[in-house]
């Protein structure tokens, strides 16, 4: 950010004299005396480098910093490789703004063109925006793209994120849209319950892949089942988990979603996350947000432009199908370069690592009476009991650095939702064993 400093007073004599002026007070004539600021602002005294350093140093130490993380349900620690900073820090690329103008805006165009490739390539499908705000917006814009006049309900799953589920009851609320929240059943989506209520009515149906609690859903039969109905099949995912799962499209989706913080963003106290989207060939024109095309120009030469945008989205708003006029251009940079650098192999290598890990981690818990509550098959999460009281367990845990799983609430209170990652090593794992077992 070194080019980034305020104007010199000299500047701004400069600039007051080529428009005529000897004063601010001048530039700011025409402005209704009744609306101008009689005195200073109540601001605080601007502080030096050394105490802006001091004041930053002693905010950033109030935040608890764990060694060892068992803890996901929709966030996840990941090893992120040193060349997703080094190019995301790039201060032509960190401060790029919208790239309306393709003509001085081709690498920024570029980058989230290969982002939209790569996330078509992980999902099986055919085209993908330049992303949304986070995944749980990415979910509810999903949902949008599904309804039709003859189709107004919506179903989604239990089993779900709660917090994306929050985001689409208020979607569907502010579109007037009947929102049936399928049941779960031993942990995963309750198949009877689609297979009776998913009509002709039926908009869409939203799963989970895997699922809030970390088991695989039944997703080639759900999509049989919705599609027997003529509804859209919605997929929201975790990118990680497609190093090894199937794809979206494998399934049957119609639409691929999910959080892309996995993908080279780290934790942080509310992000800036990233939610992508994908979609068959035939619901193109219905994605919401900015989608970039490569094409040629006059000389036969590739550029990218940005492309499908209806005019609904920027102007008659009051028509539009969708208010996201925007992307998450630099976390899709980011997205764009761990998976570059990770490529399929190192993609798979930490899908397997994660799996792993958490199957042994389950196993060892289950040694000390955390048996596991669901008996469906699991990626890197699972749920298990306590045989204590969960909060003595996770007091225990962090005053050793150690943050543990995550309690459940409303049914599944008393339970706790634990993950792993290619982050928790062996070693990691039987600590977090002997602490508790001196619980």
């Amino acid at each position: 950010m070194g080019s980034y400093v305020p104007s010199t007073d000299l500047e701004r004599r400069e600039m007051l004299s080529a428009l005529g002026m000897h004063s601010e007070k001048e530039l700011f004539e025409d402005i209704s005396p009744q609306v101008r600021l009689k005195e200073e602002l109540c601001l605080p005294k601007g502080m030096s480098e050394l105490e802006v350093r001091r004041n930053i140093m002693g905010l950033a130490n109030k935040n608890k910093v764990f060694s060892s993380v068992f803890r996901g349900a929709g966030a996840y620690r990941h090893f992120i490789p040193a060349i997703v900073k080094s190019v995301t820090s790039k201060e032509s690329l960190l401060t790029a703004y919208t790239p309306y103008q393709p003509e001085i805006s081709q690498g920024i165009l570029q980058s989230i063109f290969e982002y939209q490739t790569m996330i078509c390539e992980l999902t099986g499908m055919d085209v993908s925006n330049a992303s949304v705000y986070d995944g749980a917006t990415a979910a509810a814009e999903s949902i949008m793209m599904c309804q039709e006049r003859k189709r107004s309900k919506v179903f989604i799953s239990r089993t779900v994120n709660p917090f994306v589920l929050e985001t689409v009851q208020t979607y569907c609320f502010g579109k007037n849209l009947e929102l049936i929240i399928i049941p779960e059943q031993n942990g995963v989506t309750n198949l009877s319950f689609i297979e009776n209520n998913v009509d002709a009515a039926t908009a869409c149906v939203y799963i989970q892949q895997p699922n809030f609690y970390g088991s695989f859903e039944d997703g080639e039969k759900i999509g049989e089942l919705v599609h027997s109905a003529g509804a859209k099949y919605i997929m929201g995912v975790n990118p990680i988990s497609l190093g090894i799962a199937k794809t979206p499209r494998e399934y049957g989706a119609d639409i691929a979603v999910g959080e892309g913080q996995p993908l080279g963003l780290p934790l942080s106290f509310g992000g800036p996350y990233l939610g992508f989207m994908a979609t068959v060939d035939s619901m193109k024109r219905k994605l919401p947000g900015r989608i970039v095309g490569q094409t040629k120009d006059l000389n036969g030469k590739i550029g990218y432009v940005l492309t499908l945008q209806a005019r609904e989205q920027h102007i008659r708003r009051e028509k539009s199908s969708s208010n996201i006029c925007s992307n998450e251009a630099l976390c899709a940079l980011a997205a764009g370069v761990y998976l570059s650098a990770m490529g399929e192999s190192g993609l798979r290598k930490v899908a397997v690592q994660s799996m792993s890990k958490a199957h042994y981690l389950a196993e060892r818990l289950g040694e000390l009476g955390y048996r596991l509550v669901n008996k469906k098959e699991f990626f890197n999460e699972f749920v298990s009991e306590s045989p204590k009281p969960i909060s003595e367990v996770m007091n225990l845990l962090e005053s050793r650095g150690i943050l543990g799983g995550f309690p459940l609430r409303g049914e599944n209170e008393g339970k706790i939702l634990w993950c792993c990652t290619e982050m928790n090593s062996k070693d990691d794992i039987d600590e977090l064993i002997r602490i508790l077992q001196g619980v």
